[in-house]
């Protein structure tokens, strides 16, 4: 391993996790099998050149991830990752992604999270500890008290959300509980979803022969005399982080929202939280619920971002007289998501594990975000980087000559995934000052985000 080891060591980098990185890729590329006995942490030491300690981190950050376990007196072993690896984890509520071949060397996919960093062996066991009484236990149709008590709990402290739990709404996934809203609302409802916005939203509104008209965005979010001139009764925005373009709307633009949803009983706002809590700069931003007197304002969550997307928990809060109005009329919808996922989630909410969780992926995303933007500011000297400090994703307007499914088509060809902005437009309405190219980090390492760049670089040069 020392030769390999010292070839690939990365200048800047803890050593304890190029320590783990090296082994965990040896663990999973099946260069160990389940129950292999690896070096001794003294005998590895000695092979790296490095402290004992730097090795007994690293050792005990794979215990903690799942890859290795301990035999008292005996050292450490390989794990049996083979419910890991085939998402075989359903006895223990978690289903991680099966792993797919990608055609691309790098994706800076918006949609990825750090999958390595997820405390895996501590939900182990809340899962194990959840499991007690759960096939005893009745089913709440709208998703377990106790879960939704501590969703309601920590809105509240982080978010300014101000709800009880008989508000909170669980269900899988937020296309779900948009379904629902549908159903919930008239029929004739008309809504305006963000353009550029979230793509998904025209295609669940078109299945659903749903009206809607595309709201053209500006700095500060969905521009009013737009939305005030579209007959809209009810407005999807993502007014913390806006999804693609990563403005944040500043207090005057969701007041004025307020207001104008405040005008009519058939008026709402869906504010989209998607990603609310990775702000890397100053202090989060207070939701738009929180500011809300009226009950015009439906809140939408997820654990997608913050925990991981095979997860499929994702929340609503509704106003307390939209309450009444759903359990007359879809109470009879039942909790999809399992009840022991929802007991886990509860426990790692209420045990304070999830906002250390929230804690350490904030740095590793930071971190992430400041190297991507560091590669391209040297890369693209000319381009201008676009998006507040905060989520998975970051905005690069190029100014390169080329347009941009060129600059789509050359990444591609070099290896790289990328994301045109244009993807994201219900319409295009005007002409833009350069090429806009969207680029998330979350998922890949900081050695990975290096190389990409560095691909994109020659290719778009």
């Amino acid at each position: 391993m020392k030769n390999n080891f010292e070839a690939a060591r990365q200048p800047g980098k803890n050593l304890y996790e190029q320590v783990c990185e090296k082994i965990r890729d040896e663990i999973i590329s099946g260069q160990y099998e389940a129950g292999d006995r690896i070096p001794s942490k003294r005998s590895l030491a000695e092979s790296l050149q490095c402290s004992l300690n730097t090795v007994q981190t690293a050792y005990a950050q794979l215990v903690d991830e799942g890859y290795l376990r301990v035999r008292e007196k005996s050292g450490f072993f390989v794990a049996d990752l083979e419910g890991i690896l085939t998402g075989g984890l359903q006895s223990t509520a978690v289903v991680l992604p099966e792993e797919k071949v990608s055609p691309y060397l790098y994706d800076f996919s918006y949609q990825g999270i750090d999958e390595t960093s997820f405390p895996l062996t501590l939900w182990r066991r809340l899962s194990r500890e959840a499991m007690s009484g759960v096939f005893l236990s009745s089913s709440d149709a709208n998703g377990s008290y106790e879960l939704r008590s501590s969703i309601a709990k920590y809105l509240r402290l982080s978010r300014g959300v101000q709800c009880s739990p008989s508000q909170v709404l669980i269900s899988s996934g937020s296309e779900y509980l948009l379904q629902l809203l549908i159903q919930l609302l008239d029929s004739d409802t008309i809504y305006a979803i963000e353009n550029p916005g979230y793509e998904k939203l025209s295609q669940l509104f078109r299945s659903n022969r749903v009206t809607y008209r595309p709201i053209d965005v500006d700095g500060q979010g969905v521009i009013l005399k737009q939305l005030i001139s579209s007959d809209a009764d009810v407005v999807c925005i993502t007014p913390s982080h806006q999804f693609p373009t990563g403005s944040i709307m500043p207090v005057g633009r969701r007041l004025q929202l307020l207001s104008w949803a405040q005008q009519s009983d058939r008026r709402y706002i869906i504010e989209d939280d998607y990603d609310s809590e990775f702000r890397y700069a100053g202090k989060p931003i207070p939701s738009l619920q929180g500011l809300d007197q009226s009950g015009r304002v439906i809140y939408l969550g997820s654990f997608s971002k913050s925990l991981f997307p095979s997860l499929r928990v994702s929340y609503l809060v509704l106003p307390e007289h939209l309450c009444h109005r759903y359990d007359e009329l879809l109470s009879f919808y039942m909790c999809p998501v399992p009840l022991q996922i929802q007991k886990t989630l509860a426990r790692f909410l209420s045990g304070g594990h999830f906002d250390r969780h929230l804690n350490r992926m904030r740095k590793i995303y930071k971190g992430k975000r400041e190297v991507l933007v560091t590669f391209l500011r040297e890369s693209f000297p000319e381009s201008t980087i676009e998006g507040a400090p905060a989520g998975g994703h970051l905005v690069i307007r190029m100014k390169s000559g080329k347009s941009e499914d060129e600059l789509v088509q050359a990444a591609e060809k070099a290896g790289v995934k990328v994301y045109g902005l244009s993807l994201f437009y219900s319409r295009q309405t005007k002409v833009q000052e350069g090429p806009s190219i969207l680029l998330g980090y979350a998922s890949l390492s900081i050695g990975q985000i290096e190389e990409g760049v560095a691909l994109l670089r020659r290719a778009w040069k």
